[in-house]
Parts: structure tokens; C-alpha cells; sequence
């Protein structure tokens, strides 16, 4: 029995396939009334802000690329996604593709750009990126239905198998979980290793015979691809989209996300997630007073990451892994003395 516990311990996986199934049963527990109907809302736009955190942190933490503009390609992956379903009658499985590609031939220019710039000036060229977009969500009136908002379905599939709110979740989760594993198997390769290289100099990385424009333009192309999914799902899960939505706070929480989490940190990106997006629903809006202050919850996250800077520069996870060997250490002590 030790030996089997000891190979699924082991096995690179399991922390995140134990993830989805604790997520996993939360339908099953709203159903038997231990929880609100309202946590799985909550919880699948965490899992949905998971994904698009984890390409930002693919970007920045392992490529050493700032962008501000995800809020903008996750809205138009987004809207692509909810014309096509709504309008174009399209298969989603079709338009789960297309809204992918265009946002990430799109990041593939602002690749380009980044040969030239970089650091504030990518960030800022990013940002313009994404406000480009917002204003057209705004403009396009025909196709986006302006400030007005779109409405959207929950997914179809195959033309006929048509999902609801729990089978829609547990996409996510399925969702949540592949991608994690990929990106674990992505930083633990060859790629991965340029990325990192690349993040660390890229002087030295051009003297080991790495190309930049090749990894640039694909870090920028993982990214969006990672946002775009994040888009549609969210599309499709909240079934309602709306220009004001993507703007600048967007894109500045998701960058809380990983420096609260675990800049390089995958399961520390699910972390700063729960904290970022669902900490202000579940506790500070239940303060008394200080729950009903605007955007007190984006004071709270400039605290955070300042104390988290300063004690946990490598994020809340940290914390988890500290307590854990705290543990470890005190059982063994423990175990000691009876010896």
C-alpha cells in the first residue's frame, strides 16, 4: 500500500487531476443544499481566470514578457466566439477554433513589436492593444450589440448534445486540469528551457544558439491561445458578454493573480485566482462597512502583493509549502519522542 501511495505521489499529474475532482464535486454538494448554488458561478469564473492567468504567467514568469493587454484578446476571443455561435448558427466546435487563431495571429504581431521594445514600453504597447479592442467591442454595434451587451448559450456540441450549468462546469474543470498538465509538460521541455533562458538573458540565450524571434513569437502565441480559450469559456459559461468588461483592471488583476499566487507557479496560479476572484465575494463583501467601499477589493489586493513582494516573493503558495514541511517536520519529531 506504501508503495502504490508513494508511485501516485510521485507521479507528476496528481496534483492537479486531485484538483479537478475536489472541483469536480461541487455540483454535487450544492445539490444536496451544503452549498449555495452560487459557488459554482463563482468557482468556474476562478477556474476560467486560472487559464488566462496561467498564459500570463507563461508569458511573463518563464518568457520574461510584460503585456497588459489580456483583458482585450480574452474579450475578443469572447465576442468572436459569441458571434459566430449566436449569428453564424456556427458549430462551437468550429468557432472554438477560429476564435482562437485570429487572437493569436493578432498576439503574433505584437510579437514582432516586442523584438524592438520591451518592459514598460511592451507593456504600454499591449495596453493600447487592448484598448483598441474595448473601443471597437463599443463601435461595432452590428456584430457586438455595443454596450448593450451580447447574449450567448451555454455550449453545443456536435449540433445536438447541448450542455447546462453543471455540464458546462465540469467542462471547465476538464479544461482547467489538460491545460495544466500541458503547461507542466511544456515548461519541463526543451521550449520550456529556451523560455526560461530567455527570461534570464537574452544575451546568453542568443550565445546558446537560441532563437528569440522564433520563442518570442511563440510565448506571445501560447499566451493568446491560453486567453482566447479562457474567453470563450467564460462567453459561454456567464452567457452574456459586454464591452466595459475588458479594460485595464481586467488585465491588472490577472497580473495580481501570479505575483499573489506564484510567479512560475502552476497550481500557485489556481491560488492567487481564488484570491483574486472569489476572496472579495466570499469575505469582503460580508464585512460590515468596508464591504460596501468601490473597489475595496483592488485595495486589498495592493496590499497583498505588497506584503506578498516583501515576505513570499515567490507567492502565497509558498505558504502552503512551508506549512506543509512545518508538518512533516512536527510529525517526525513527534514520532521520534514515542520511539
Amino acid at each position: 500500500m506504501k508503495k502504490l501511495l508513494a508511485q501516485i505521489k510521485a507521479y507528476p499529474y496528481t496534483k492537479y487531476i486531485l484538483l479537478g475532482l475536489v472541483l469536480a464535486t461541487i455540483p454535487s454538494l450544492v445539490y444536496f443544499d451544503v452549498l449555495k448554488s452560487s459557488y459554482v458561478t463563482l468557482v468556474g469564473v476562478v477556474m476560467i481566470y486560472t487559464i488566462v492567468s496561467l498564459g500570463l504567467n507563461l508569458l511573463l514568469g518563464w518568457s520574461g514578457l510584460i503585456s497588459l493587454g489580456t483583458a482585450g484578446f480574452m474579450g475578443l476571443a469572447a465576442y468572436i466566439s459569441a458571434y459566430m455561435t449566436m449569428n453564424l448558427k456556427m458549430p462551437f466546435e468550429v468557432t472554438l477554433i477560429v476564435s482562437i487563431l485570429i487572437p493569436v495571429a493578432i498576439s503574433v504581431l505584437v510579437g514582432l513589436i516586442s523584438l524592438r521594445i520591451e518592459g514598460l514600453y511592451l507593456a504600454i504597447a499591449t495596453l493600447a492593444v487592448s484598448e483598441i479592442f474595448r473601443k471597437t467591442f463599443a463601435e461595432f454595434e452590428f456584430i457586438t450589440n455595443g454596450f448593450s451587451g451580447k447574449s450567448v448559450r451555454y455550449p453545443t456540441f456536435f449540433g445536438f448534445f447541448k450542455l447546462d450549468t453543471t455540464m458546462t462546469y465540469l467542462l471547465l474543470v476538464v479544461f482547467m486540469v489538460v491545460i495544466m498538465i500541458l503547461i507542466h509538460n511544456l515548461i519541463n521541455s526543451h521550449v520550456g528551457r529556451a523560455l526560461n533562458a530567455m527570461r534570464g538573458s537574452e544575451a546568453a540565450a542568443q550565445a546558446m544558439g537560441i532563437n528569440l524571434l522564433k520563442y518570442r513569437l511563440l510565448a506571445f502565441a501560447l499566451a493568446t491561445a491560453l486567453t482566447s480559450t479562457a474567453g470563450i469559456l467564460y462567453a459561454h459559461f456567464i452567457k452574456y458578454v459586454e464591452p466595459s468588461k475588458w479594460n485595464l483592471g481586467l488585465s491588472l488583476n490577472i497580473l495580481a493573480v501570479i505575483i499573489i499566487g506564484g510567479v512560475r507557479s502552476i497550481i500557485g496560479t489556481f491560488v492567487g485566482s481564488l484570491v483574486v476572484f472569489a476572496v472579495p465575494d466570499l469575505v469582503l463583501k460580508q464585512i460590515p462597512y468596508f464591504g460596501k467601499i468601490p473597489n475595496f477589493a483592488y485595495i486589498i489586493n495592493g496590499i497583498l502583493i505588497i506584503v506578498v513582494i516583501l515576505y513570499y516573493p515567490a507567492g502565497l503558495i509558498r505558504v502552503f509549502n512551508d506549512g506543509k514541511d512545518a508538518v512533516v517536520k512536527l510529525f517526525k519529531k513527534s514520532r521520534g519522542k514515542t520511539v
